[in-house]
């Protein structure tokens, strides 16, 4: 049943996101609906404060007022969430819940992804798809988070940057 969760936002009182984020799963856990509610998150970000007494690293929460739920949807967890003291509902449409989609996450950085690069800075490697495909160059830049890598090609005598998916390249064992 894990495999049908999906993130949910959940508008809160103000102030009130660490109460609802710990009673939700409080909630969750005395009814045994661990298997529907798994996880609830309030997103923060550090940020630099310039003070007096000099410069500290503060976290922020990113979306004040809101929490981050991911469950499984039933009229039970949805009855349990949306009755939790200092939770006023769903974020969505016509009090229906729309989940987010697999961007919002990411972009949220709620939920991050493992990957797994056979190659890393400085290494060759050879284009598989595309346009380059059959080119052979040296990796100058790698981004896994965001599925991208940059690699310089030799194009017409001339080292020439291209940005592809990380899918679109293999390493090359000599």
């Amino acid at each position: 049943m894990a495999e049908n969760a999906k993130w949910y936002v959940v508008h809160t009182y103000s102030g009130y996101e660490n109460a609802v984020a710990a009673a939700i799963m409080k909630a969750a856990e005395n009814r045994r609906m661990q298997d529907l509610i798994l996880e609830v998150n309030i997103p923060l970000e550090t940020v630099v404060e310039h003070t007096d007494n000099g410069d500290k690293e503060v976290e922020r929460k990113t979306f004040p007022g809101y929490v981050l739920v991911k469950m499984v949807m039933t009229d039970e967890s949805w009855y349990l969430v949306r009755n939790v003291r200092g939770a006023t509902g769903f974020v969505g449409t016509d009090g229906k819940a729309i989940p987010l989609t697999e961007q919002e996450i990411l972009d949220m950085g709620v939920e991050r992804r493992e990957y797994n690069v056979g190659f890393d800075m400085g290494d060759r490697v050879k284009v598989i798809d595309g346009p380059l495909d059959g080119f052979f160059g040296v990796v100058d830049e790698l981004e896994p988070e965001k599925s991208r890598v940059r690699v310089v090609v030799s194009m017409f005598g001339r080292e020439t940057p291209v940005d592809l998916e990380l899918d679109q390249v293999e390493p090359v064992t000599e």
